[in-house]
């Protein structure tokens, strides 16, 4: 079988890794020895010449320990008074961890605000940048203190595969509190087995992956799924391993077949396209037929208003939006170039007719195929 891991580890150098809330959970809140052997491995990988960015969880679950809640906080007041408690104590325990390494760290709080917006967007990554050059390791979570659902990534697998698009990695690696992606749930069957290699994203592995989370979590392994399924649509390869394991990851740089390894895809978008399809809040959605449909998804063209049969939502030049079929399947997301007002004028009109109805025609295009992001494709890897 062809070593996958030593190909994709031969030409990394740049690596995001994300530590979840089960993993650094401890008696003291924090699993403070855990935390000390994941920072003395990634000071290892940074003094070999590798490049580390770090995301990570445990604010509310340090805040939690410190207010001697141990119930799931349900209101997102709540969690947030606990974020605002708990992370100044995170920051505290990795600057400290780091730092008998001989390395300095910096944090990064940001909102889905942060990274929709394209010039912060663009700040951020040459902020990123800028520290890596430096040598100091980026330390990134979500501003919980201020997020409320209309700017929050939803879960910090999120946040990462969105960061991992951001600096450009060459791996991905999630740490979580199993060995990786199972068949079947393994908390509910012991003949659950561990798959080793993803290389397609279908169905059947889509169904094994759970929603299950622990009471300090808020992702479970579907999250992590649909994680390794964004950075891998970009070309970059992820691994959902063991968090908890001693030397994890010393022993995934050395190879060794640990967790579930995604494979890159084939298809991969560029930057701005990801940017479109994993970051950009949909604002509405445009019902397109079928022969839309295959000339977006099998020719690459760009969506034309003969080929649009309904319009959804309230959404204005720019916005995104969802292109979806008769049966509500999503098949890409694009930048539009006319309100939703003025698509429903001219939705199954040729091209010649849209001056004729809206009195001007600054595009021909409804969505051009350079803002459009192919989203349903066959996701097969590379490297088959």
């Amino acid at each position: 079988m062809k070593n996958f891991r030593r190909e994709i580890l031969a030409r990394t150098k740049r690596i995001l890794i994300k530590v979840g809330s089960a993993v650094l959970t401890g008696s003291d809140g924090l699993d403070l020895k855990i935390i000390d052997s994941l920072v003395q491995d990634m000071s290892n990988l940074a003094r070999k010449g590798y490049s580390v960015v770090l995301v990570t969880s445990g604010a509310i679950v340090s805040g939690k320990h410190r207010m001697k809640i141990t119930e799931r906080l349900k209101s997102i007041p709540e969690k947030q008074a606990a974020a605002a408690i708990g992370q100044g104590r995170l920051m505290r325990v990795y600057s400290k961890a780091f730092e008998k390494n001989g390395l300095y760290v910096a944090q990064i709080l940001l909102t889905l605000s942060d990274v929709t917006d394209r010039q912060r967007y663009l700040n951020i990554r040459n902020t990123l940048s800028t520290l890596m050059e430096w040598g100091i390791i980026p330390i990134i979570n979500e501003n919980d203190t201020v997020a409320v659902d209309e700017i929050k990534f939803g879960d910090n697998d999120n946040l990462a595969a969105m960061i991992a698009n951001v600096i450009e990695a060459d791996l991905f690696i999630n740490l979580t509190s199993i060995d990786g992606l199972y068949d079947t749930n393994p908390l509910v069957s012991k003949k659950a087995k561990l798959i080793r290699v993803v290389s397609e994203f279908s169905e059947e592995i889509e169904a094994a992956a759970t929603e299950e989370t622990s009471s300090n979590g808020t992702g479970g392994m579907k999250s992590k799924y649909l994680a390794a399924k964004k950075v891998t649509a970009i070309g970059i390869p992820c691994i959902i391993a063991p968090g908890k394991r001693e030397k994890v990851l010393v022993d995934i740089m050395a190879g060794k077949e640990i967790g579930t390894l995604f494979l890159p895809m084939a298809d991969r978008l560029n930057s701005k396209k990801y940017w479109i399809a994993f970051t950009l809040r949909p604002r509405g959605k445009l019902v397109i037929d079928d022969g839309a449909g295959k000339a977006l998804t099998e020719k690459g063209k760009s969506l034309l208003p003969s080929g649009i049969i309904g319009v959804e939502g309230n959404f204005n030049l720019g916005d995104a939006v969802n292109c979806v079929s008769r049966d509500g399947t999503i098949l890409a997301k694009g930048l539009v170039n006319f309100s939703s007002v003025e698509i429903d004028k001219i939705k199954g009109l040729k091209t010649n007719q849209i001056s004729q109805i809206l009195g001007h025609k600054d595009y021909d295009e409804v969505i051009h195929r350079d803002n459009l992001a192919i989203t349903r494709q066959n996701y097969k890897s590379k490297n088959q």
